[in-house]
């Protein structure tokens, strides 16, 4: 079996060191090359174009967004290349009208197709641990289930249908926004009569959310104000929530926490806060005050 990794950004580049442990060969692309000079220093092959990862068994695809992925797989080649019975395995969390696009394209060539969208931060990664939402037939996840194991603690499954995984996923997102935001405005608000942060943080986190590593490795980001290196860029975390306040207008659903935390996300953006971690949210919380 080959193994072949496109999208080694912050997450993909600890996913593709993992794999390496199969003991099959990992072709390797990314646009950048530092990520994969250090790969192939580890073991992994070098592919000099997209194309060249379609000639795998399994590929996988960490890529930033929809247009990212369809860059790659359309334009680049890289679905031309798979030979029909070959997998793709789309672990990024794009939008579930793209996920049914994607799927519907495998289906025409007779390749298969898996959503596994992960959770986890970048310290997850690196430490194989992340949780892997996997969406497709039974017979397709059965037989990446060994790569999946290499990178995750635990595969959920969730659905026959790829983009199941994907609403999972979105959703799973836009808890994890609101969760932060609402933090990052009580931490505001006692800040605002005298309270630390640090003390706000640590009353939440040993009491009405103890146990909660959200609250916590968040909330601890707050109270230090410690919003840099990202490892979840607010600017990511306004596309899943855009993508998620999409998929439930595509059900008639409505989702009013998500439609105001998104406009919420966009003025941070605008503000400049777009390459710090999430956690920045609650630096904008105070500066809303202002």
């Amino acid at each position: 079996m080959t193994i072949a990794f496109l999208g080694l950004g912050a997450m993909g580049r600890h996913m593709a060191a993992h794999l390496l442990r199969s003991g099959q060969p990992v072709h390797v692309w990314n646009r950048g090359q530092e990520p994969v000079r250090a790969l192939v220093a580890q073991g992994a092959r070098a592919a000099a174009t997209p194309a060249e990862c379609g000639i795998a068994d399994v590929v996988f695809t960490m890529l930033a967004d929809d247009a990212a992925t369809r860059a790659v797989l359309l334009d680049g080649g890289v679905l031309d290349a798979m030979a029909p019975g070959s997998i793709h395995v789309n672990m990024a969390t794009v939008s579930v009208a793209f996920a049914r696009e994607m799927a519907a394209l495998h289906v025409e060539r007779g390749i298969g197709y898996v959503a596994a969208p992960v959770l986890g931060r970048v310290d997850v990664a690196a430490a194989g641990k992340l949780n892997v939402l996997a969406g497709g037939s039974d017979e397709l996840v059965a037989r990446v289930q060994p790569l999946l194991d290499l990178v995750g603690q635990k595969t959920w499954r969730f659905g026959s249908a790829p983009e199941q995984a994907n609403a999972v996923k979105l959703a799973c997102n836009l808890m994890l926004a609101c969760a932060v935001e609402a933090t990052g405005e009580g931490a505001a608000l006692a800040g605002a009569h005298g309270i630390a942060a640090p003390d706000f943080i640590d009353l939440v986190t040993s009491t009405l959310f103890a146990g909660s590593p959200v609250y916590k490795g968040y909330g601890g980001m707050i109270a230090e104000e410690r919003y840099s290196p990202a490892g979840f860029k607010l600017a990511l975390g306004l596309k899943d929530v855009r993508l998620a306040v999409e998929a439930g207008r595509d059900q008639g659903l409505p989702l009013a926490f998500g439609t105001t935390l998104q406009a919420t996300l966009q003025d941070a953006v605008a503000q400049g806060s777009g390459e710090l971690d999430l956690a920045a949210l609650g630096r904008h919380a105070v500066r809303r005050a202002s």
